[in-house]
């Protein structure tokens, strides 16, 4: 999962914007979105942040700056050191797939921040934040809260590769409130774009992607507006 594989293989694969979305960091994002120049590639900086409850939320940044400036505050809320022979390298790397550094903070980890002040913080960083995998037990807003707190303002629920929008309506009657979005959450290279969402949108940006997700000016996620 280098980023020239990544993005040739999004490429190769039709996709318009992907998101690079590491556990607890968005050390890779810009060399990712480097490797892209050149091609009709989007790449979007993101970050997969572990709240206190342990539930998984991805917030998706308009630039590499706003993503390190979410990253800051998420490593100083992190504790302990990684065990590269329990969990591997967590490897940093540049544009042209060469390893630049090891990240030795324990990324797998869960964060001192709470649901709604890593959603607090992904807004005040200019993104937006969605809950991830929500029809997963693990590390799912359902599976590890029950239910989504009043008031947490979340721009979209993401489902896995292995529901539909309409199974997670009918299984969390508060996601009928939300818009949903789906996404490989790629591991591995052949995994990215196994699964996708359409937005409908007049051009792959940032902003474009922001008025989808809130249904704007024409604008939408198809077959993930709020029912």
């Amino acid at each position: 999962m280098t980023p020239r594989a990544i993005v040739e293989i999004a490429v190769k694969r039709g996709l318009d914007v992907i998101a690079i979305c590491d556990h607890n960091s968005a050390r890779n994002t810009a060399a990712t979105r480097r490797a892209a120049t050149g091609t009709r590639l989007l790449v979007v900086p993101g970050m997969e942040i572990t709240s206190s409850e342990e539930v998984h939320l991805v917030g998706l940044f308009p630039s590499d700056e706003a993503a390190a400036a979410a990253q800051e505050e998420v490593y100083a809320r992190l504790i302990g050191q990684n065990d590269e022979e329990v969990f591997g390298y967590q490897v940093v790397a540049n544009e042209f797939d060469e390893v630049v550094d090891l990240d030795q903070r324990l990324l797998i980890g869960a964060t001192t921040l709470s649901t709604e002040k890593v959603v607090a913080l992904i807004h005040g960083c200019g993104g937006v934040a969605v809950a991830a995998h929500v029809d997963r037990s693990g590390f799912g807003i359902f599976g590890q809260l029950g239910f989504i707190p009043e008031g947490l303002k979340l721009d979209a629920l993401e489902v896995s590769k292995r529901s539909t929008y309409e199974s997670v309506r009918a299984a969390y009657p508060q996601a009928r409130n939300h818009v949903l979005i789906t996404s490989s959450d790629a591991h591995y290279p052949e995994d990215i774009g196994i699964v996708s969402t359409t937005a409908r949108m007049t051009a792959p940006t940032f902003e474009e992607l922001t008025k989808a997700l809130a249904g704007r000016d024409g604008r939408f996620i198809e077959g993930g507006c709020v029912s």
